[in-house]
């Protein structure tokens, strides 16, 4: 395993972070696997060398996480959840410490690394600002948070505008941000001001549909060419077969990671699964080198001026 330092933070963090969430839920959505199969891949993570673990309360993964870390020294890990938005117009510091120590009860821990303010979007920003940020900082004063991260609403701002308004104001020690191979959008607007910020980043949507589906690829791509949003230069069948004719790579996924993991400014590349052997090759891909510049340039050709993408 590789790590770094996340942001300002100091934390060292691996590069590949497990993410509790996404389409998967460590396998628990939907009934498709049950609780010893995600506490078996959180302890494989570890023993991979992942000591990032990514949860949420809306998840409802975080008592599978507290499971599966026990008896595991608290110091070799960094845990990071998230606080669904509350309603304005109710008490929201007995929502939020409700909230907190629900999380920390589950996760059987006396404090979190980081704890987040999940999805945010641009028209939750002033609200998350004025409202929500102080009792936050009093948890932090409390000592049962370390640091306040934010994760944006990337499906409906794929073009990071809250994001962008909330790192001019210094609100944030760590985020999490939506960016791959078929939206660099962030590499634009939203890394710089990280790094000027000594803010630390995670990235989710590495790898969705668009980036492991043939048929979700194709259609997205279709779309483009028909709307003339980008160039006449692929095969429609294959959209992105020169990205692994002119690799080593060996899957498309796999460049997908690489691809994230080795742009300026990310921290962590989350990555969440309900197989382990799965688990293991995203892993292994996000340790690999990065792209050849020739295919890095022929992606940005492609997708470098969209925003509108999330590879859903």
């Amino acid at each position: 395993m590789e790590y770094t330092t996340l942001g300002r933070t100091g934390l060292k963090v691996s590069v590949a972070g497990l993410g509790c969430g996404g389409p998967s839920r460590l396998g628990m959505r939907g009934g498709e696997h049950g609780e010893s199969n995600a506490i078996a891949i959180i302890r494989q993570a570890i023993d991979l060398g992942v000591n990032f673990i990514d949860t949420a309360e809306n998840y409802r993964t975080e008592g599978v996480v507290g499971k599966a870390i026990t008896g595991i020294p608290r110091d070799r890990l960094v845990i990071s959840t998230k606080k669904t938005l509350p309603s304005p117009g109710r008490d929201l510091e007995v929502e939020l410490r409700k909230g907190l120590e629900a999380s920390l009860k589950l996760l059987a821990t006396d404090y979190i690394d980081v704890y987040h303010l999940h999805g945010v979007e641009p028209s939750d920003y002033e609200f998350s600002r004025t409202k929500l940020i102080p009792i936050m900082r009093r948890f932090r004063d409390q000592g049962k948070i370390r640091f306040i991260g934010v994760t944006e609403g990337f499906v409906p701002d794929p073009s990071h505008k809250m994001l962008e308004e909330s790192l001019g104001e210094d609100l944030w020690d760590v985020i999490m941000v939506g960016f791959n191979m078929l939206n660099v959008s962030a590499s634009k607007r939203v890394f710089p001001l990280a790094r000027q910020k000594g803010v630390g980043v995670l990235n989710m949507f590495a790898v969705r549909r668009g980036l492991s589906q043939t048929e979700t690829l194709k259609g997205i791509c279709a779309e483009l060419l028909r709307s003339g949003q980008i160039p006449n230069r692929i095969n429609p069948e294959d959209p992105l077969d020169f990205v692994l004719r002119e690799s080593d790579a060996a899957s498309l996924p796999e460049a997908a990671y690489r691809f994230c993991r080795h742009q300026p400014g990310v921290d962590v590349v989350l990555t969440g699964t309900g197989n382990m052997e799965h688990l293991k090759a995203n892993v292994d891909a996000i340790l690999k080198p990065p792209l050849p510049a020739t295919v890095l340039k022929r992606l940005d050709d492609l997708f470098g001026s969209l925003e509108h993408l999330t590879g859903n």
